[in-house]
């Protein structure tokens, strides 16, 4: 038996396309490691990533995506812990090897947990203003592509 998805709203489409880049980042990691490129050159990335994307992205699903359902919500939990142990994997100046590569792994799976779980759940539970809202809040900024070693090549 087929499903059809659930459209998403409007107001969450900018952070669904966030989280396209974010996979893009698990590919990017994926690829340069496949291509034993410099470990270096890809936490340099990563942490730019970070810096200049994903901590924005993670600080407005905090503020006001997951109040939508509550901080005692079992799939708020969860995708908190998730931004949690990212931020320590993203962190780790030591174990830099082994903590891209549990990047890459974690990080599509609290994508797709939020993508296929949290956003429809959140869609379902919450009015239409309310929802709105975040659209008023969030516009998606393209720094994606400022960038200029493209090591994943």
């Amino acid at each position: 038996m087929k499903t059809e998805p659930l459209k998403r709203s409007k107001a969450l489409q900018s952070l669904s396309r966030e989280h396209h880049y974010g996979l893009l980042l698990c590919w990017k990691i994926r690829s340069g490691i496949k291509k034993s490129v410099d470990i270096e050159r890809i936490k340099a990335y990563t942490d730019w990533f970070f810096k200049n994307s994903l901590s924005k992205h993670f600080s407005i699903e905090e503020e006001f995506v997951f109040k939508l359902l509550g901080n005692n919500h079992e799939y708020v939990k969860k995708a908190l812990a998730d931004h949690r142990r990212l931020i320590r994997l993203f962190e780790d100046a030591k174990n830099i090897e082994k903590s891209l590569n549990q990047l890459e792994e974690e990080l599509e799976k609290h994508i797709r947990f939020e993508e296929r779980v949290l956003f429809p759940e959140i869609q379902k539970t919450s009015s239409e203003h309310e929802i709105e809202l975040i659209m008023k809040i969030h516009s998606e900024e393209s720094v994606y592509e400022d960038w200029g070693d493209e090591f994943w090549k």
